[in-house]
């Protein structure tokens, strides 16, 4: 294998983060691009799912308990005013859609907070831009500051002055800034003055409000630290304050609550119904040993990785063919190695008992990390001097709620009715009755979703609760007992991948964070039932569009399968490293594609480039380790986060590292060449796009998302990386994630970032937003139906939307027209609705998209075969693309065409009912 170019390392590299001015500025340019889009009205529909929905973070309810607003973690605000029949997202197009947390005023119940960025440090975890108020229930909304807190921890608003407010701001998530802390405002929000602050990695996670005395205050502080390659979710920082002054001085608790490096995350909760007791529940990062954690010991005789250290060569050679190959299969080497082929290798010298021995490294494996481990985990507090002092509760062991991480749950609630009644959430739900010693769960019935993130306890009825979880909202009138989903409005599902299949209609594969691969007709409405592949946190999707049965898919940390979804038998196709070599580390969203030459090869990457010619049974190594090989922590880095095929060459294939490497090889790996010069050093490879349309062209963007750096980086190529150049254009600030261009039209592209869709019309010369229907959401993914001409945007936190390409073609064939009628919604013919149609409350529609080059009056007109006009309106219409509509009410089976008119050109479509 040959390395083209020596790769050298760089060397104390600063990447300095996005500043709080800059970042301001994004926001508005964002804002004023969309105005000014000729692509804002463009449409685009949901197709859910939200059978499998998304993490709700908070739950504020108001005082008639029929309104209430729940908040995605990266899919905005939502608002029912119906107990929860129905749903309606308040807060898009603000500066963020990612939520850290809300407040609802108890005085004034149209009077709303929103802090931007969610608070639970995790690995899609989006920077927020400050905070928002309304006054009016949502229906408007105000910047009201703070806009260096990038991630809010908690909001409280004084119980009866809501100009009194205070903020908890967690600081940035990649870096260090000194404006993290806690602000309280006197003014509504027109002034803020930081009245708590413990240093540059420190800030505040929670504020609770004594019930009767709004001049106590308790907040948790917390220090964490995120980095691509490691995350420390505690330190000395972490602690519990008490204010008695409204929160203008404060004073750190000790007396009985942990004060060491190892406090985590820290939640509260007073009792409404004895407002002195207040639990507070700790993520305590102490190691400890525990029964039944000693390593196995091996039985007489059987082979471990300890005994190849003392074995000689001739030592494995007489180790019985079985007993070798029964050690070779459950240490889970390669599937080429068997006892001969390993016996040949020791005896030719191309591998050593030592070899085998160290095949494991440190015998770490990423995704058993997240489960396996020897900290305390979650802990239960409780003081009944509200806050002064402190006591542990807890008898039950609470370590399985936590698991290691801690810093993704830290949420407590004490029941209204009696303080004796606690709940805890984490990975399950648990409640106590006696006061927090000992624990139960209490989300079994009701298909609840695990990983429990918010809960609202009715003050008036304790049995009457509200669930916020990875999958959603959940309802009981039952203390817990029992759950009813109430998903069906609610599109906030986050997607880490997209792919589609041939079928007819086709079908649409996604995975999502904690909650799997899913797939779904294209022609779905949004509450239709989509079918579940996988669980755990669901990665990319490749399908063999032969037959579109077999599909290969996954979850965190590459783990992937071969699924026949016609059979629903499944086989593992991770590869596995060769003897000699590093361990594989595998990223999160491990690269996985099918070749697009030949579809029996399947290719997936960890540090090194893996091959399979047999759809995954065997696998060959292809390349060397493609990263920089330099940062180790307990997160897994250094690894190829894309994979991508020429659908020209067969044979030519680039790989892209998290720690900015970019390689390329034309001949089936047998060589490798860096074509990282020209790009950013360091940054994290998003996505690689090579063209369709001409060969050696290739695009691909990089993020400095985790470095708190949202500069875009957008490349194209002409020479398969020789050279690059940068397109970026005229985008702000916000990190990017994908781009993908157009198989119709060479110079269309399309690019998602962490605020939504872009496209360009001129090869990245120049950008556009193509946000109307959707929102200012993270986009991680996307993909091209080429049959239907359709755009697939997988969305992390609003699910997937579909775009029609086919009216964009239009406006990009006949650019010189003045007005053109790009399309109509289909009328079909029902005599029901036709004879009912004048007493409807909601009366059928037809929806009508029209492109104008430049403002203008438009008349429309509906006429039918006899050339009649039997409806006619105007309106002044903004250039770009305008979605209008009309109530058809009886009309009947026929041909009809809209015309539409300008003062100086006119247009027409026809459609027909049937």
């Amino acid at each position: 294998m040959i390395l083209s170019l020596e790769v050298i390392p760089s060397e104390g590299q600063q990447i300095s983060p996005t500043s709080t001015k800059e970042l301001q500025e994004a926001v508005k340019k964002h804002q004023e691009m969309l105005s000014d889009s000729p692509f804002k009205n463009y449409p685009a529909r949901n197709i859910g799912p939200t059978n499998m929905s998304g993490r709700v973070v908070d739950i504020e309810v108001t005082n008639d308990y029929k309104t209430y607003y729940i908040a995605a973690a990266s899919g905005g605000v939502w608002k029912t005013s119906d107990n929860g029949q129905s749903f309606t997202p308040i807060f898009d197009h603000q500066g963020a859609l990612g939520i850290g947390d809300m407040a609802l005023s108890a005085s004034n119940n149209n009077i709303i907070w929103i802090g931007t960025g969610e608070n639970n440090s995790s690995r899609s975890t989006y920077a927020g831009s400050g905070v928002y108020k309304s006054t009016d229930g949502g229906t408007t909304w105000e910047f009201m500051g703070l806009p260096h807190s990038q991630h809010i921890g908690q909001i409280q608003i004084h119980p009866t002055n809501p100009d009194i407010v205070w903020v908890g701001s967690m600081g940035a998530l990649y870096s260090k800034n000194e404006e993290r802390g806690l602000y309280k405002t006197t003014d509504g929000g027109k002034s803020w003055k930081k009245t708590l602050s413990i240093n540059d990695n420190t800030g505040i996670i929670d504020i609770k409000v004594h019930p009767l005395n709004p001049d106590i205050l308790l907040a948790a502080s917390w220090e964490r630290f995120r980095q691509s390659h490691d995350f420390v979710g505690n330190g000395k920082g972490s602690a519990i304050w008490r204010s008695e002054d409204g929160g203008n001085t404060w004073v750190k608790v000790g007396n009985g609550f942990p004060q060491d490096e190892f406090v985590g995350r820290i939640g509260f909760d007073f009792s409404i119904s004895n407002p002195n007791v207040v639990f507070a529940l700790l993520d305590n990062q102490k190691s400890e040993s525990r029964e039944g954690r000693q390593p196995q010991q091996p039985k007489e005789g059987e082979l471990t990785f300890e005994s190849f250290k003392t074995f000689s060569p001739k030592d494995v050679e007489n180790i019985e063919n079985d007993k070798l190959n029964k050690f070779l299969r459950s240490n889970r080497f390669s599937a080429k190695y068997d006892a001969e082929s390993v016996k040949r290798l020791i005896r030719t010298g191309r591998i050593t008992p030592l070899q085998i021995a160290n095949y494991n490294g440190s015998g770490q494996d990423a995704n058993a990390s997240l489960f396996n481990t020897s900290v305390i985990g979650a802990e239960v507090y409780r003081s009944d001097d509200a806050g002064k002092t402190w006591e542990k509760a807890n008898e039950t062991n609470l370590a399985r709620v936590y698991n290691t991480y801690g810093y993704y749950f830290g949420e407590i609630r004490v029941g209204t009715a009696s303080e004796e009644e606690v709940f805890i959430l984490g990975v399950p739900l648990l409640v106590s009755r006696d006061g927090g010693r000992t624990f139960a769960r209490t989300d079994t019935v009701g298909n609840v979703h695990s990983d429990h993130q918010a809960l609202w306890i009715n003050p008036k009825d304790s049995k009457h609760l509200l669930l916020g979880t990875d999958g959603g909202l959940y309802s009981s009138f039952g203390s817990g007992e029992r759950w009813t989903h109430l998903n069906d409005q609610l599109t906030i599902s986050q997607f880490y991948s997209v792919m589609v299949d041939e079928k007819t209609p086709y079908n649409v594969y996604g995975g999502m964070q904690d909650n799997g691969v899913w797939y779904g007709k294209s022609t779905n409405k949004p509450e239709d039932t989509w079918t579940s592949l996988m669980g755990g946190d669901g990665m990319v999707v490749a399908v063999d569009t032969r037959n579109n049965d077999i599909v290969y898919t996954g979850f965190q940390f590459g783990n992937y399968f071969r699924v026949n979804t016609s059979t629903q038998e499944r086989k593992s196709v991770t590869p596995s490293h060769d003897i000699g070599r590093a361990p594989n580390r595998w990223n999160w969203r491990t690269p996985a594609i099918l070749s697009k030459h030949n579809q029996d090869i399947f290719y997936m990457g960890s540090q090194y480039v893996y091959r399979s010619l047999d759809r995954g049974d065997t696998w060959e190594t292809i390349s060397p380790d493609l990263t920089k090989n330099q940062k180790s922590g307990n997160v897994p880095f250094a690894t190829l986060s894309v994979l991508e095929e020429s659908p020209f060459e067969f044979g030519t294939l680039y790989a892209g590292s998290d720690d900015g490497n970019l390689w390329i090889t034309r001949d089936h790996g047998v060589s490798w060449t860096d074509i990282s010069k020209g790009l950013p050093t360091d940054r994290w490879i998003s996505s690689v796009t090579p063209s369709q349309h001409q060969e050696g062209l290739v695009y691909v963007t990089l993020t400095g998302y985790r470095f708190d750096e949202f500069t875009p980086f957008v490349y194209k190529s002409t020479d398969y990386g020789k050279t690059w150049t940068s397109i970026a254009s005229n985008l702000p600030k916000e990190a990017v994630n994908v781009i993908k261009e157009d198989p119709t039209n060479p110079s269309l592209l399309f690019l998602g970032t962490d605020h939504g869709l872009y496209v360009s019309t001129d090869q990245g010369g120049k950008y556009d937003l193509m946000q109307g229907s959707i929102p200012n959401v993270a986009i991680y993914d996307m993909t091209i139906q080429k049959r239907e001409k359709e755009l697939v945007v997988a969305t992390h936190g609003r699910s997937v939307f579909i775009v029609d390409l086919k009216p964009l073609y239009k406006i990009l064939n006949n650019p010189s027209k003045d007005i053109q009628a790009l399309s109509v919604s289909e009328i079909r013919y029902n005599p029901w609705r036709a004879a009912m149609s004048e007493g409807m409350v909601n009366k059928p529609s037809q929806s009508i998209l029209y492109y104008l080059k430049n403002p203008s009056n438009v008349t429309i007109e509906i006429k039918n075969e006899k050339n009649e006009i039997i409806k006619s309106w105007s309106q002044n219409s903004q250039s770009g693309v305008t979605n209008t509509s009309w109530e058809y009410g009886a009309l009947g089976r026929g041909k009809y065409k809209v015309v539409l008119k300008t003062h100086s050109a006119e247009d027409e479509i026809s459609f027909e009912i049937k």
